[in-house]
């Protein structure tokens, strides 16, 4: 068997998989908070309409407009899945069978160009001209600029500062494709000016870059705002990489024992999933599902399942997930796309049902870039820091059912590259 597995462009789906309508219990509805101004009514003034209609679906298939699976076929999908036999032999695997799917092979590396296309492509349907935005990688944001561009939109990014200091290449990026780009906390907002005031050295987080590009929306004409994870639309976008990998496992009449992703907020990790998870709940296969986290936002692992705010600023609705709470101070890390206080809904209810389980690994990451040094020596790749925690926890998944001789099939979503990533392995790997 070829270590590649592909699909025809004639085989990419024609409809995004909504979860809703299958999971174990409704979706706990958003509410508003006790006091203050309706958080709702202000999303409806903020986003983009028809994803919030989008967000409450009950059709479980939903339809790919064929300009977006245009957009699709022009930015490289249907993405491969391969069979990782370097990565199997480096390990000395007899009985688990290890497989990724590709979707660092976008043009701004990652998956997250899945759902920003969508919505880029609705916010244009409905006569906006700038999208606004957060990113705590980096790769929300380059995705985001990327959409924009493609379909003459301008973009504007509220960039986490931490990283916004280190990732000068990506940075240039986002700005060769024309968007504004301010480090969060920032001075174009009330609530960047706020926390900034507190402490100017504060190294930001995704709720406050929210916050941020939330404001910047309401305050300015024509601009909406668009969000990379956490939203049911959102992961809905991303169902699009489980779909193609069902469908390349069944090319090899192969069928997965274990998915694996990292997650922060959940859109890579719901992408992959959650078309697996709907034939699970279906009665249709048997697979187990493991979030790959970082210790700096263990939501799923020590975060409480109960209502919250998205944000800092709390301009979002109260919507019940699993939290650390959205005023903690977290540290910094280099896979700082992890690094959110809360789950998306949906994969937070999935956790409470046990139908997700979750792992969470160290701040200091020396076991994940380790791990993505074991993979791009055996595979040839280089992952993104965030995608390292799902390699990570694939091959120690992968060892442990090789020690007890369980023959396994495990599937790893590899989100996106590490190209812009360098410095961060020079210096967790200590490379002169």
């Amino acid at each position: 068997m070829n270590s590649q597995i592909t699909l025809p462009v004639n085989e990419l789906p024609k409809n995004w998989y909504n979860i809703l309508p299958d999971l174990p219990e409704p979706l706990p509805p958003p509410k508003e908070p006790e006091t203050g101004p309706s958080r709702m009514e202000f999303l409806s003034r903020t986003m983009i309409k028809e994803c919030l209609r989008q967000e409450m679906a009950n059709e479980r298939w939903i339809p790919i407009p064929e300009e977006i699976r245009e957009l699709y076929v022009h930015m490289g999908r249907p993405r491969p899945l391969y069979r990782a036999k370097r990565l199997e032999r480096r390990l000395g695997l007899k009985r688990v069978r290890l497989y990724y799917k590709r979707e660092d092979l976008s043009p701004t590396g990652s998956h997250k160009t899945n759902t920003a296309v969508a919505q880029a492509y609705y916010a244009m349907k409905e006569g906006k001209t700038t999208l606004t935005t957060e990113t705590g990688a980096g790769q929300w944001g380059t995705a985001l600029a990327y959409a924009a561009r493609l379909l003459d939109l301008e973009c504007v990014i509220f960039w986490v500062k931490s990283v916004y200091d280190w990732k000068i290449d990506r940075r240039t990026l986002m700005k060769l494709l024309g968007a504004k780009v301010y480090a969060s906390p920032s001075q174009q907002t009330e609530i960047g000016r706020e926390v900034f005031s507190k402490n100017p050295e504060h190294p930001g987080s995704l709720g406050i870059a929210i916050s941020e590009g939330l404001e910047y929306a309401e305050t300015h004409r024509d601009s909406v705002y668009c969000l990379g994870s956490v939203l049911n639309h959102v992961l809905m976008h991303q169902s699009i990489i489980g779909l193609e990998t069902i469908k390349q496992f069944e090319i090899v009449d192969e069928k997965p024992d274990l998915i694996v992703g990292c997650l922060g907020g959940g859109s890579n990790f719901g992408g992959i999933a959650l078309p697996f998870i709907g034939e699970v709940l279906q009665g249709k296969r048997e697979c187990e599902f493991l979030a790959a986290q970082s210790l700096a936002a263990p939501n799923l692992v020590k975060g409480e399942y109960r209502y919250d705010f998205c944000d800092v600023a709390e301009h979002t609705p109260l919507l019940k997930i699993y939290t650390l709470g959205h005023k903690i101070e977290m540290p910094p890390i280099k896979a700082d796309g992890l690094r959110y206080h809360a789950a998306a809904p949906i994969i937070s209810l999935l956790r409470h049902h046990n139908i997700v389980k979750a792992v969470a690994y160290p701040t200091d990451e020396r076991a994940i870039f380790e791990a993505a040094r074991l993979f791009l020596q055996s595979e040839g790749w280089l992952p993104a820091p965030e995608s390292s925690y799902a390699i990570r926890a694939g091959v120690d998944e992968a060892l442990k059912a090789e020690k007890v001789g369980v023959e396994k099939v495990i599937c790893m979503n590899i989100s996106g590259h590490g190209f812009l990533d360098i410095a961060a392995y020079k210096e967790k790997l200590g490379i002169n």
